[in-house]
């Protein structure tokens, strides 16, 4: 099996002309390879993708809905615009025999990237050191495979954006103590609205494998990693603070991957879906400012042009890893499946997938 640095380091094995294609052309050839594939082909589209990619989407979603969606498929090619570790968990939920694809193997996630499987055994082995067998871990889906599984292995569970609150609860009723990974930003928040005080969070430091505490070691509830997404991190509080200057009837709606700071002085915080369904639901002249990735806020303006819809951060970029994929690689990836070719296939192997699939069905 290769590694994941082996399945990078052949990332640009992509060939020139795509790149140097017309776009009116890769669109064409997209649609043409498309429909030869027919239904032996399934395409998933997160919703951080670019629209000239998302318009190929047999559905759009966040990533385990996506996932789970995959895992239902009967498809021979399941095609995954998304990132790295999405497609591992739909690779996890399909049959052997089907094929997960990911059209640009640099589609990532910084925030994943900030836990890996060494530094989270050696951070377990220490935590037990000093709090003994009262923890029980949770894993933010936005992580790898391999941390899913030590999640599994370890009495722990997965948990979305959306149903963080209640696995909180679970594993706070089942140990003294949970640690959160990868996204110390969800977790503070969560825990935060499940009542439990900033003073009994403490923070794990991966880099300096050091513990941060307020309070004495016993008084610990919650272990937070210190992980962040890149992308939530540059909505400031000055950012709710304007606006709230300038336009106070304009309603602030963040994920909850950004800081406490800024969710504790906005209006709403939600899931991707949670941010989608307000906008949906509100009033035609209701004003909205969206702290989340950029790809997603202007397909919101677009979709609702009755609303009002900003960025909360005017100099917002789109995430540039989740916005991997573009219009070439997906027209390179379907064009050689129509040849036959299986290229840049997601793999996990069978013992880490086992494990995985613990984690993710305590949570389901």
């Amino acid at each position: 099996m290769t590694s994941l640095l082996d399945e990078l380091q052949l990332a640009d094995a992509m060939p020139p002309e795509y790149l140097a294609a017309p776009t009116s052309e890769l669109h064409e050839r997209a649609a043409r390879a498309r429909n030869i594939l027919g239904d032996r082909l399934f395409i998933l589209g997160h919703h951080y993708q670019k629209d000239e990619v998302i318009r190929y989407a047999d559905v759009t979603g966040d990533s385990l809905q996506l996932s789970q969606i995959a895992g239902s498929q009967t498809a021979d090619y399941i095609l995954f615009c998304g990132v790295h570790f999405m497609a591992e968990t739909a690779d996890i939920l399909t049959t052997p025999e089907q094929a997960v694809i990911l059209p640009d193997m640099r589609a990532g996630c910084s925030m994943a990237d900030m836990a890996n499987i060494d530094q989270t055994e050696r951070a377990w082995q220490k935590l037990q050191e000093y709090f003994g067998d009262t923890i029980v871990p949770l894993t933010y889906v936005n992580s790898t495979a391999a941390i899913k599984a030590f999640v599994g292995r370890n009495g722990g569970a997965t948990v979305t954006s959306s149903n963080a609150a209640e696995m909180v609860e679970w594993a706070l009723g089942q140990k003294q103590r949970m640690l959160f990974l990868p996204d110390q930003h969800l977790g503070r928040n969560t825990a935060v609205k499940l009542g439990i005080p900033l003073e009994q969070m403490a923070i794990w430091d991966p880099v300096k494998q050091k513990l941060e505490l307020q309070c004495e070691l016993e008084d610990v509830q919650v272990i937070l990693w210190k992980g962040h997404c890149s992308v939530h991190m540059n909505f400031l509080p000055k950012h709710v603070e304007i606006l709230r200057d300038k336009e106070p009837d304009r309603n602030i709606l963040v994920h909850p991957e950004c800081t406490y700071e800024v969710v504790s002085i906005s209006d709403y915080a939600g899931s991707t879906k949670y941010i989608i369904d307000m906008i949906e639901a509100s009033e035609p002249g209701s004003k909205w400012a969206i702290g989340t990735e950029m790809n997603l806020v202007n397909r919101l303006i677009k979709d609702y042009p009755d609303r009002d819809i900003v960025s909360l951060n005017p100099y917002m970029c789109p995430c540039l890893t989740m916005n991997r994929i573009d219009l070439p690689h997906l027209t390179w990836a379907l064009e050689e499946l129509v040849e036959g070719r299986v290229i840049n296939r997601i793999t996990v192997d069978p013992k880490t997938a086992e494990e995985a699939v613990m984690a993710l069905e305590k949570m389901l």
